[in-house]
């Protein structure tokens, strides 16, 4: 994966806040990233600072086309604010890195007006610049990158917590904990189902029964159950789990990729326990973002040999390769489990 060095001027999500408070803005942004609900709630904040008229005053641009029109965007920075100090103007999914008109681009934004804040947005675009092309260096060096990332367990934890505070309901840490992982941890999603939750609960603190009751696990949770299965040797229960992951109408190449990767990190738990490291390492070595996820990881792969998890990636590694030139993806998807199970 081609990972950008870091420049002087990338910037983090409580830096950007500071500079909104302070009314602080630097001229041009790239905002990108998995927590969309941070990046939007940004993008708000922005607006009502630069735009007190709204977004259809006179200071206020939109782009949204993959294809800049660069003379349209050069005039609308051109364009003086009237009656505010900025010209706020949000550019949505054009990739700066990847464009025809790269090199006019780059002359034009490394020597921006004060009078203006502009913000390209990549919303479905990936934020891949290839750092080894001199121009995408020179365009890193005079924009501020803000990756917006999914929170730290503690943070997500807490905000969980004082979002349930505000449906009137409560919600202790492990199972606020267990909600963050059946929905992947990202605040966007999390705030849809927390009210959901809170509306369908009829009592004043929320249960893991009353989440599992309307909450829609994402793949990777429902993964980690069927690797919990086939551990406990639980045949009917990891059939059972795999025929959910089909009404999740997910493809069966999908599905094979993230059990595999739940099994490679199995693998990994089981070398961290048999070399007496610990959680934090396991989540370094797997990119794992949450400690409840490597601590049920630990759990789970105490059960079970590093012998097994081998075998258990073989075999993951076979099927994988079978379904490649298999008809019935299904039945080679079965046919795995049963082999995990008697593993």
């Amino acid at each position: 994966m081609d990972k950008f060095k870091k420049t002087k001027n990338d910037s983090s999500y409580p830096d950007l806040i500071s500079a909104i408070k302070a009314g602080s803005l630097d001229k041009l942004y790239i905002f990108h990233g998995e927590e969309r609900y941070l990046l939007d709630r940004c993008l708000i904040s922005i607006r009502e600072l630069l735009c007190p008229g709204g977004l259809d005053s006179f200071n206020y641009k939109r782009f949204d086309e993959k294809n800049l029109p660069i003379d349209e965007f050069e005039d609308a920075v051109n364009t003086m604010p009237a009656f505010a100090e900025k010209t706020l103007i949000e550019i949505h999914d054009f990739d700066v890195f990847k464009n025809t008109s790269k090199e006019r681009l780059c002359d034009f934004l490394s020597d921006l007006p004060d009078y203006v804040c502009v913000i390209f947005v990549y919303n479905t675009v990936e934020f891949k610049p290839d750092s080894r092309l001199k121009i995408n260096k020179e365009i890193l060096n005079f924009v501020t990158v803000v990756d917006f990332m999914t929170q730290e367990q503690d943070k997500l934890v807490n905000w969980i917590k004082r979002h349930f505070k505000d449906a009137g309901k409560n919600i202790s840490t492990g199972d606020a904990e267990y909600l963050a992982f059946i929905t992947g941890g990202l605040m966007t999603v999390l705030n849809g189902e927390i009210e959901k939750t809170a509306a369908y609960s009829k009592t004043e603190t929320i249960t893991k029964t009353d989440i599992d009751a309307v909450v829609t696990p994402v793949l990777d949770a429902v993964t980690y159950k069927l690797t919990d299965a086939l551990i406990n040797k639980e045949n009917k229960k990891a059939v059972r789990i795999l025929g959910e992951l089909y009404q999740m109408r997910e493809a069966p190449h999908k599905i094979m990729s993230a059990i595999a990767i739940k099994i490679r990190q199995l693998l990994a738990a089981r070398i961290c326990l048999d070399n007496k490291l610990g959680k934090t390492e396991l989540m370094n070595m797997c990119n794992i973002r949450h400690e409840f996820q490597a601590r049920n990881l630990m759990a789970t792969a105490g059960k079970t040999t590093l012998a097994d998890c081998r075998k258990a990636v073989l075999f993951c590694s076979e099927t994988a390769m079978e379904l490649n030139s298999t008809a019935e993806p299904e039945a080679g998807m079965t046919e795995l489990i049963a082999k995990l199970v008697l593993n």
